[in-house]
């Protein structure tokens, strides 16, 4: 890697051997100007990622003395949890096909694998599991007959295979549906069956073609966008995984109508990606992901790109800098004395479902999308002789709305790059009424975080009445209104969530509330105007802003407080008033779970509170937040 100093001109050093760079290529964000930018050799990318993998998969081998009883720790992390040996199947059948290894320090990769395979059959495993397992096994041949992995195994545990990857331990055939799951995973059921009917374990095609034309019934009828969680509008990062798991498992089943299907959705779904992602290579920054799986979904998508060009938002040599940018967070992340990532250090959050049982998991998980990844977009960059790119991820400045759906409840994003200042605001159905995670916040927005997976005015309020139901502004809008210029929106709520409830539960607790959205320069402004048609006490009006600074300064301008917490090189400047009295307060969080945020700490919140504030019907009342970069 050499550098180059991008100013007006770029002045390529010297050494006279370097690739020849435009402006373009390497401007990056509009505040890169005057700065350091690397050139990244794509050979010396290969040789850090597969060195990496080289050592790690190694040294999770050597911990494993034996698979009958397999190991509760690795490196102290537990393996006990859901997928874990699934997964590591998977790393070692991608490990293997990007490296062309058949041996890794004495450990026979094919061996090993087969292993794997026969402990998930006694564990039961399914689902991921099950997908992982028909992944790995695939990853060293599509023949079985000269398949290593297939060919260590006698007779018996053969049958042991086939029995392990049966998709229909969750899918049922005759309803078409998964049992008691998300929606999201069909994608995963269509690629178990399509890859098992390749390999020949699948005999059944009515079922692999049930499975897949099912699996792509949100894009059969011209739908862009899936709902993990029909109908209440969860609109998150698994949408776009899931458009590419059923085009993966069309094409491996030779469905062209599925591939015409799902092409539109593709092509807007990664666009949608491209435009979400920040300078540091993370995407999705709202929904059910924890930091390592946004920059994890970065490599797995451009890995993507890089073998379907038809899809692709920008030139490989642009989407390889967003690569770059999650490949180094995520080996800044790895902690090569524990050999494991970072996800329960101080101040980091998880969703419920990552426990400690599955934190090994979690690492080997990263290790094999890595791999593929690596494998996928070193075949891109070879074929396109591209040797070398920017580290820096050209961004240019957007502002627009993307509606997921319309009617009578709709959702979508509001994208926002505008210089230095950048967010994501989503108005979709959370997994929960009010979890910050999926509230209509700036998601993104440097000074700003949400806790991760709490139920949490996360700057939308919640209000609590006399009879107790505390209401939130979400699971969607009944109206919203986008501005012309992409610089604003308007949402109208009358219809509002409950927290305690279900998700997509409406209720009309006769109080709307109308918010709009407005950026003014570096300034974002909320006003919200709430209105009722009977008189209604709110016993209780709160609203929280999360700030990553561990500083908080207090200024009065004008009579007006404003409250400032810088955090490295951004200051985010936060003042709100209201037709009614607000108490003003500090919270230092700690690791509470208040404190945990997808990529690092938040130590201290903002409070805004108010009690027994008094609505009336013809007297509508406006509270207004400021959000400003400084």
């Amino acid at each position: 890697m050499r550098r180059v100093f991008l100013s007006i001109l770029i002045v390529i050093f010297s050494t006279g051997c370097l690739p020849v760079c435009s402006a373009q290529s390497l401007r990056g964000d509009a505040n890169t100007k005057d700065r350091l930018v690397e050139v990244i050799e794509t050979s010396s990318l290969n040789r850090e990622v597969t060195d990496f993998l080289d050592k790690e998969v190694l040294a999770h081998l050597d911990e494993i003395k034996s698979y009958n009883p397999p190991p509760n720790k690795i490196f102290n992390a537990g393996t006990t949890g859901e997928y874990t040996w699934g997964n590591f199947m998977y790393a070692l059948g991608a490990y293997a096909h990007l490296t062309e290894k058949q041996t890794v320090g004495g450990h026979d990769l094919a061996r090993e694998v087969g292993e794997i395979g026969l402990l998930e059959y006694r564990l039961k495993g399914t689902r991921f599991s099950q997908l992982y397992g028909v992944l790995a096994l695939q990853f060293f041949g599509r023949d079985l007959k000269s398949n290593p992995v297939w060919q260590t195994l006698n007779a018996e545990e053969q049958e042991q295979w086939r029995k392990f990857l049966d998709v229909s331990a969750f899918y049922d055939p005759k309803t078409q549906q998964v049992i008691n799951l998300p929606e999201n995973y069909l994608g995963v059921a269509a690629r178990i069956a399509s890859i098992s009917y390749q390999l020949g374990l699948l005999k059944d095609r009515a079922l692999v073609d049930g499975v897949i034309t099912r699996a792509a019934r949100p894009f059969s009828s011209g739908g862009i966008y899936s709902d993990d969680s029909p109908p209440t509008g969860r609109f998150d990062r698994y949408s776009n995984e899931y458009a590419r798991f059923v085009w993966e498992a069309a094409k491996a089943a030779d469905r062209k109508d599925i591939l015409d299907a799902v092409r539109p959705s593709l092509k807007q779904q990664i666009k949608l990606w491209w435009d979400l992602v920040q300078a540091d290579g993370y995407g999705y920054a709202w929904g059910r992901s924890v930091g390592l799986i946004s920059y994890a979904d970065t490599l797995e998508i451009v890995g993507f790109l890089a073998v379907h060009p038809e899809f692709r938002p920008a030139p490989l040599e642009q989407l390889a800098s967003a690569y770059y940018q999650a490949w180094r967070w995520l080996r800044h992340d790895y902690n090569d004395k524990t050999h494991g990532f970072s996800m329960f250090a101080f101040g980091r959050g998880n969703y419920s479902y990552i426990t400690r049982e599955r934190e090994w998991q979690q690492t080997i998980s990263i290790c094999g999308k890595i791999s593929l990844a690596q494998q996928r977009f070193k075949e891109g960059l070879d074929r396109e002789k591209i040797s070398s790119f920017s580290s820096d991820i050209a961004r240019p400045d957007l502002a627009r709305f993307e509606f997921f759906r319309r009617g009578s409840r709709p959702a979508g994003v509001w994208l926002v790059r505008q210089g230095s200042i950048y967010f994501t605001l989503p108005i979709v159905a959370g997994t929960k009424p009010g979890v910050a995670d999926y509230l209509a916040a700036p998601h993104g927005l440097p000074g700003f975080a949400n806790p991760v997976e709490q139920v949490y005015p996360s700057l939308v309020p919640f209000l609590e009445l006399a009879d107790g139901r505390v209401l939130v502004a979400g699971d969607g809008a009944d109206e919203i209104e986008p501005g012309a210029d992409g610089r604003s929106v308007r949402a109208l709520w009358k219809r509002w969530i409950v927290v305690g409830s279900k998700a997509g539960e409406l209720v009309d607790p006769h109080i709307s509330a109308e918010v709009t959205w407005h950026l003014d320069g570096r300034t974002l402004v909320r006003d919200e105007t709430l209105k009722t048609t009977e008189a209604v006490t709110v016993k209780r009006w709160w609203m929280a802003v999360p700030g990553t600074a561990p500083t908080d300064q207090v200024e009065f301008k004008g009579g007006q407080r404003w409250d400032r917490m810088k955090s490295g090189d951004a200051t985010l400047a936060v003042a709100a008033n209201a037709d009614w009295p607000l108490m003003i307060s500090l919270t230092a969080t700690g690791d509470g779970p208040l404190g945990r945020g997808a990529r690092g700490p938040i130590p201290l919140h903002v409070i805004y509170e108010s009690h027994n504030l008094q609505l009336e019907p013809g007297k509508p009342v406006h509270w207004r937040l400021i959000l400003s970069e400084e």
